[in-house]
């Protein structure tokens, strides 16, 4: 094998969401770029063993379960069997899809695709070495960004075998659905697979140091989505610590920190994520770690060494594919001399547990820390008419607004099509919205939007009712 010598004026460092808007912002401004990965094609974890494949294989749950017809069947229902190559054909289509549509892009802007290991040789050359540790390229480039992403966080005291022991890139390879689950972890990851199990019909238990599931949210929409989860036959348990996690008689076990004990017939690890740079030899190029193991950056993505960015997971949170696409886009605008501006304040989180969630702005607790004059407005889905045409009436609309000004702080929702409908709220607050606009603005009718219009009134009669 011969070493290629490639001059470019980008390199990108992964091919997920934010390598690939990094390297096609790049090209859309005239520049060369290269995007070197590990894996052949392009797509990064995400598409490979992350976003897309965990959400195609809750929309192939909820659509092979019948998981709303439960509704109107009520104790008639009778969950149909799923098999996991049923689920997995489903995740197969998507992934292919999806990977012809981002090769093509690359290829209609003229984006080099190269497959190896890269690692930094100094400040200004990368080496591309192939999985026998044979040099395939030598790239040198005017600027580099890495978005190499995370991989999950796993502990070498837990024995991780692929077929019991699982962390969430290894779980879609089970070869059926397991009776029983035990996940540990109640943060995102760990929320999403034990509600997609627990859909499955898997008695789930989800174990956590916390006092409830997904703490980083407004705790009146955590608790509601781990009453929705119990509903369906989730178990939770917090405030609880491992402190042993083994495999016997081909089964999962824990013992706690209590001295309590669980087993199940498999165990998904969801303890956090780690930044991976372990192979790209970032000291070559004076690049220095957080004590966290990311790779700190300024608000232009800019590394230590200016013409180095990084974006996405390896920097840390919030660790979404949609605020990963924006940091890898506005980071080559920069590294390209473009004008651009800074990362926007608010975006959505979307979190596609069942039924899923998504948020903007500030929470109720932050908002009394700070010692904020706030109120609430809330809408049951129980009272939109479209959840009910639907099949779908667990979830809520929660507004948070300024109590004098009125003017929108914060909005929550749990809930079908959550994560669509969340754009409006983000809408209400980027533009200082006051509450009163989704009073006096017709929604259409049935939909989930209303929800809006229903929780402002609900608000503004509390305004009301004070004065």
């Amino acid at each position: 094998m011969v070493m290629e010598e490639i001059n470019v004026d980008m390199a990108v460092i992964g091919s997920g969401p934010a390598g690939q808007k990094a390297a096609i912002q790049a090209a859309k401004l005239d520049k060369s770029v290269v995007v070197v990965d590990r894996i052949p094609d392009p797509g990064g974890a995400c598409l490979y063993s992350g976003t897309i494949p965990s959400k195609s294989f809750r929309e192939a749950v909820v659509d092979l379960t019948r998981f709303y017809d439960r509704h109107f069947e009520g104790k008639s229902y009778s969950l149909p069997e799923v098999t996991i190559d049923e689920l997995n054909s489903r995740l197969s289509m998507v992934i292919t899809e999806e990977r012809n549509i981002i090769s093509r892009q690359f290829k209609k802007n003229d984006i080099r695709m190269l497959s190896g290991s890269a690692r930094f040789e100094n400040q200004n050359t990368l080496i591309v070495i192939d999985d026998d540790f044979r040099l395939k390229y030598q790239i040198k480039a005017k600027t580099f960004i890495i978005a190499t992403g995370s991989n999950p966080r796993n502990p070498p005291d837990v024995p991780f075998d692929k077929d019991v022991i699982l962390d969430s890139t290894t779980l879609l390879g089970i070869g059926k659905v397991p009776k029983s689950m035990l996940v540990l972890g109640g943060g995102v990851i760990g929320a999403e697979y034990a509600s997609f199990f627990a859909a499955l019909g898997t008695q789930v238990t989800v174990i956590d140091k916390k006092e409830h599931m997904l703490p980083l949210l407004d705790a009146e929409i955590g608790i509601h989505l781990q009453t929705s989860l119990t509903d369906i036959g989730l178990r939770f348990y917090g405030k609880k610590e491992p402190v042993e996690i083994a495999r016997k008689n081909d089964k999962a076990f824990v013992r706690f920190k209590d001295d309590t004990t669980l087993e199940a017939d498999v165990l998904l690890y969801a303890l956090g994520r780690v930044a991976n740079v372990e192979t790209l030899h970032i000291e070559n190029a004076g690049i220095f770690l957080s004590p966290k193991g990311y790779i700190p950056v300024n608000a232009l993505f800019q590394t230590n060494v200016p013409h180095i960015y990084a974006v996405g997971d390896v920097i840390g949170g919030p660790c979404l594919a949609s605020t990963s696409m924006e940091q890898g886009r506005l980071a080559a605008r920069h590294a390209c001399g473009a004008k651009t501006h800074h990362f926007p304040e608010v975006y959505p989180i979307g979190i596609y547990t069942i039924p899923e969630i998504s948020s903007c702005g500030y929470t109720e607790e932050e908002l009394k820390a700070w010692g904020f004059h706030y109120e609430v407005g809330r809408a049951h889905y129980y009272e939109i008419a479209r959840s009910h045409i639907a099949g779908s009436n667990v979830g809520l609309f929660k507004i948070l607004f300024h109590a004098e000004t009125l003017e929108i702080l914060g909005v929550h929702v749990i809930g079908r099509s959550a994560t669509e409908v969340i754009h409006i709220g983000q809408l209400g607050i980027s533009f200082h919205a006051h509450l009163d606009y989704f009073i006096d603005h017709v929604f259409n009718y049935p939909t989930y939007a209303e929800g809006y219009r229903i929780a402002a009134l609900n608000g503004i009669n509390k305004i009301k009712f004070k004065k």
